[in-house]
C-alpha cells in the first residue's frame, strides 16, 4: 500500500511540474492556441518625433495659362482701373503688344496659383502689374500696382516681393537712378504693403 501511494504521488508531482513549465513557456497562466497575434501598429520613435519620413504635402493644383484676351476684358470692366491703363488696353487689339504673363505665385495660399500679368508699352517697357486669380468662371483681378520695370517673386513665406526701378525725369530708359523693393502680403481679403525700401 505504501508503495502504491508513493507511485501515485510521483505521478501527480510529474503532472503538476509539467503544467507549471507549460505556463512559464507561454508567459502566463493561460494556454495559447495557434500563433500569437501581432503587436498593434505603432509608429517608430523617429517617425513619431518627426525625425523620420514626413507625410507628403498636399499637391498644388497646376495653373492653366491665363487667357490674356479675357484678362483684358475683365480689366476694362473694372471701374477701379486707372485712366492710363484703360487707355492702353482700349487701344490694344494685339494683346502681345500690351499684356504678357509673368510668374505664377500662390500668395493667397489657396492651393491654386495666381498669375502675374504685366502691362507694358510696345517696346516692352513695363509700367504696371496685375495679380490675377485663375478660376473656373475665368480670370479675376485681385490686385494691381503701377510700377516701372518690376521683377516680381514670391518669398518663402508666401509674400509678394516687387523690385522696381526708380526713374527721375532726366534718366534714360537704360539707366534708372535707383531701385525700390516692396513686400506685399495677403491678409485674407486684400494685399497689404508690409515694407518698402529704396536703394
Amino acid at each position: 500500500m505504501g508503495r502504491l501511494r508513493r507511485t501515485v504521488l510521483a505521478a501527480v508531482a510529474a503532472v503538476v511540474a509539467s503544467t507549471l513549465l507549460g505556463a512559464c513557456a507561454n508567459g502566463g497562466g493561460l494556454r495559447v492556441e495557434g500563433p500569437e497575434s501581432p503587436p498593434p501598429d505603432t509608429p517608430t520613435p523617429s517617425v513619431a518625433l518627426g525625425t523620420g519620413t514626413t507625410s507628403p504635402r498636399p499637391e498644388q493644383t497646376p495653373v492653366q495659362p491665363v487667357d490674356l484676351y479675357k484678362v483684358r476684358a475683365r480689366l476694362l470692366a473694372d471701374r477701379r482701373l486707372s485712366d492710363y491703363d484703360r487707355k492702353v488696353l482700349s487701344n490694344c487689339t494685339v494683346i502681345s503688344r500690351c499684356l504678357s504673363r509673368g510668374k505664377t505665385v500662390d500668395v493667397m495660399h489657396s492651393g491654386t496659383p495666381q498669375q502675374i500679368v504685366l502691362i507694358h508699352t510696345l517696346e516692352k517697357f513695363v509700367f504696371g502689374i496685375f495679380l490675377i486669380a485663375v478660376e473656373p468662371s475665368g480670370p479675376r483681378p485681385i490686385w494691381n500696382l503701377d510700377v516701372e520695370q518690376p521683377t516680381v517673386n514670391a518669398s518663402p513665406q508666401g509674400e509678394l516681393v516687387v523690385e522696381s526701378k526708380i526713374f527721375t525725369i532726366n534718366d534714360p530708359v537704360c539707366c534708372p537712378s535707383g531701385r525700390r523693393v516692396e513686400v506685399y502680403r495677403w491678409n485674407g481679403r486684400q494685399m497689404t504693403k508690409v515694407s518698402s525700401t529704396d536703394q
